[in-house]
């Protein structure tokens, strides 16, 4: 059945959002981990990769990476496990001062992911024109200013 625009204008943006929120994640890491890495450890790499490093050119702490995460970590994203994970499997490794660092091997599972976000974006995407998506982006920014919420927000 097909609501009309009125009965959907009344539809309460708590539930799309939230119910739109869970599909979309659960879509996304489902599709990262059949590449062989969970959304925190592909962030992890992401942070990890040249160039992104401490204030002082070293190697990052899971605390300094937990910190730059913080706007688009779950609740239940557990980034030392993750860490772990990644060292154990050669991803990463861990120097004296608990450092990480991004390894060949970390560079190029992290690689493999990345290549393949136009593809799941895409799927995400599919019939929606890039009109119709900023138009949403503004709109669900301005609620979240509305609502005392900071609209710069970025995930």
């Amino acid at each position: 059945m097909k609501n009309t625009d009125a009965e959907l204008a009344a539809q309460p943006i708590g539930y799309w959002a939230g119910a739109a929120h869970r599909v979309i994640i659960a879509y996304i890491r489902g599709e990262m981990s059949a590449l062989g890495l969970t959304q925190p450890q592909f962030w992890l790499l992401r942070n990890l990769s040249a160039g992104d490093l401490s204030s002082d050119g070293q190697g990052l702490t899971v605390a300094q990476l937990t910190d730059r995460m913080r706007a688009y970590l779950h609740d239940d994203d557990d980034l030392e496990s993750a860490a772990e994970d990644l060292l154990k499997r050669g991803l990463v490794t861990r120097d004296a001062d608990q450092r990480l660092w991004i390894t060949e091997t970390g560079r190029q599972g992290h690689a493999r992911v990345k290549q393949q976000s136009p593809a799941i974006r895409g799927r995400i995407h599919d019939g929606i024109d890039d009109a119709d998506y900023v138009t949403t982006l503004k709109v669900l920014r301005r609620m979240i200013d509305n609502v005392g919420g900071d609209p710069r927000a970025s995930s």
